[in-house]
């Protein structure tokens, strides 16, 4: 039975998996469709968790039947959610002791997020100096999660074959991505589930959890 240190690197999603920000996307969705005249509601910001940011733009764009560009959508977004992280930013529980144990064992780490730089920036200068060796945003490829770009950027980054790492991941978007790049994939769902699937293993949270973790692949 592995364990998650016999990984030849741990790449960490963020949103829902390092920090449970989602209910913060969601005030942000409540109030750009306020802001503008549209309609959304908190059930349907569940359906955009995990994928491409500019992709959910589209999608928003659509349903709440606004006229603003994806871009924009995402800007302003953005704005809300970096605003209430800098209030305080909502670690899950149990992610940043994870994180310790894995850096203490010397394990490469990566965060392969879809949030844009300039939220991800924020929340990781919270965190001890190296942490991760590489970080992979939303703005930073071409092809967004479910495409298995962003976990198979992350490998090059560290010089390790995708198929040799474990991805951590709360969404079905970030599992198909991970899986696809050839990850075997911790999943932890937090707001949204997630389904079964080849090379998908299945946590009911981080807490507890070490490097020394057996997992069952």
């Amino acid at each position: 039975m592995p364990t998650i240190d016999s990984y030849a690197a741990v790449l960490w999603d963020m949103d829902g998996t390092l920090v449970d920000t989602e209910p913060c996307w969601t005030v942000a969705a409540l109030d750009l469709a306020k802001r503008h005249d549209g309609t959304w509601s908190a059930e349907q910001s569940l359906e955009v968790v995990g994928f491409d940011l500019i992709d959910s733009a589209r999608y928003m764009r659509a349903q709440m039947g606004i006229e603003l560009e994806p871009e924009q959508i995402v800007e302003e977004m953005l704005d809300s959610v970096i605003a209430q992280v800098q209030q305080a930013v909502p670690w899950r529980s149990g992610a940043r002791e994870l994180l310790a144990s894995l850096n203490d064992a010397g394990v490469p780490c990566a965060l392969v997020t879809m949030s844009w730089t300039r939220l991800v920036e924020p929340i990781v200068q919270r965190l001890p100096q190296g942490s991760f060796a590489a970080v992979v945003t939303g703005d930073s490829v071409e092809r967004g999660k479910p495409h298995p770009e962003p976990y198979l950027t992350a490998a090059r980054l560290l010089d390790v074959l995708a198929g040799d790492c474990l991805a951590i991941e709360d969404s079905s978007p970030g599992a198909t991505s991970a899986q696809a790049a050839g990850c075997t994939v911790l999943c932890a769902p937090l707001h949204i589930s997630v389904p079964p699937g080849p090379g998908r293993v299945f946590v009911d949270g981080l807490c507890g959890l070490t490097a020394q973790s057996a997992i069952v692949a």
